[in-house]
């Protein structure tokens, strides 16, 4: 449980006590509110977004408690705690996974992954001249694509279980401290069924959440490789082929953009959405957070927006109520918006 009890202490190091704890549950869980959005945006904890969505709450109180009892953490407030100095020694010592990126890769992970394993088990059978078997992958899409690959690609049929073998085998060398058995134990081949997670995990002694950790952390390591060297990786690049990242913005506040962009006011669109005010102004933060080129100027002054940033950067703090007893005349909305904007930027 080393590597969850890391993440969590790395996560209490960036929050710094201004959000509970549970704030970090939301967003190891992928919960997908304004407020945990943003704090994934505003603490610069993107790449912890949803990596662990079987993550129960007890589990995660039994983490917590674990590392309270050692002394790692302390309390500062009502459920919110920072790293005490052996909690920060501990971190140092301990490192975060190498590839793990819950944000960029979310949509992503599991489709790769079925590609990836129908991909093995058809080319480990067409190398053994096997015609009978049953596809590992029921997923209808993940079939098209197959045999849209299989039409187009100029490789001989012969030759694909060695060349994904091959590719796969080079992404295995080079990655730092990954284990090639998350994976390959769970691969279909020729006379072959792949381990299912619990038979990994258990192969490997390892508790489910840990190996589904260390699982996520290894395909999204593929997936970077893949990226970063589609040439080399010809084979394996045909994985990434029309994927594309899903909107990030949440089902509602795609409703309010689409008012926004017709002209509506925020007061407008609360009336005609019969949603609060506060709830709209929720969506305008995520518009921050997630449209690169969305320009809050119309929502807060220029000047204004440096104060602020000053403000946050001079107390050290994002917490809305201190930066506000300093500028009264400003609105928690207005805050909010501008630490949306600008915070990645600004504390990454």
């Amino acid at each position: 449980m080393c590597e969850i009890e890391n993440i969590l202490l790395y996560c209490l190091k960036q929050l710094n006590g201004e959000r509970t704890i549970y704030s970090i549950f939301h967003l190891l869980n992928g919960k997908k509110s304004s407020q945990t959005l943003q704090d994934a945006h505003l603490f610069s904890l993107k790449r912890y977004f949803r990596i662990l969505e079987p993550l129960t709450r007890q589990s995660f109180d039994e983490i917590f408690t674990n590392l309270l009892e050692r002394k790692l953490v302390e309390a500062v407030g009502n459920q919110r705690f920072i790293l005490t100095l052996r909690g920060q020694e501990y971190l140092l010592q301990h490192p975060q996974p190498s590839y793990i990126n819950g944000w960029k890769y979310q949509h992503n992970t599991l489709l790769v992954w079925e590609r990836l394993s129908l991909l093995v088990q058809v080319a480990s059978n067409i190398t053994f001249q096997e015609t009978k078997y049953i596809p590992i992958q029921k997923n209808t899409e993940v079939h098209n694509w197959l045999k849209d690959f299989l039409k187009s690609t100029s490789i001989p049929k012969q030759k694909l279980g060695e060349i994904v073998y091959s590719e796969l085998v080079d992404i295995f060398e080079q990655a730092q401290d990954m284990n090639p058995s998350l994976l390959v134990f769970r691969l279909t081949g020729y006379h072959q069924i792949g381990l299912t997670s619990m038979q990994t995990a258990k192969m490997l002694n390892m508790d489910s959440l840990q190996y589904h950790l260390a699982f996520t952390d290894s395909l999204h390591c593929l997936i970077q490789f893949i990226e970063d060297n589609p040439a080399r990786y010809q084979m394996l690049s045909s994985l990434l082929t029309n994927v594309e990242q899903k909107n990030s913005l949440t089902l509602s506040s795609r409703k309010t953009w689409e008012l926004l962009n017709q002209g509506f006011s925020l007061e407008g669109i609360s009336g005609i959405r019969h949603l609060k005010i506060s709830t709209i102004e929720d969506h305008i933060v995520e518009f921050a957070l997630n449209i690169k080129d969305f320009s809050i100027n119309s929502y807060v002054d220029v000047e204004t927006q440096q104060k602020i940033l000053e403000i946050s950067q001079q107390e050290a703090t994002r917490q809305l109520k201190v930066i506000r007893n300093i500028l009264k005349e400003t609105s928690y909305f207005q805050i909010r918006l501008v630490l949306a904007k600008n915070g990645d930027r600004q504390w990454s």
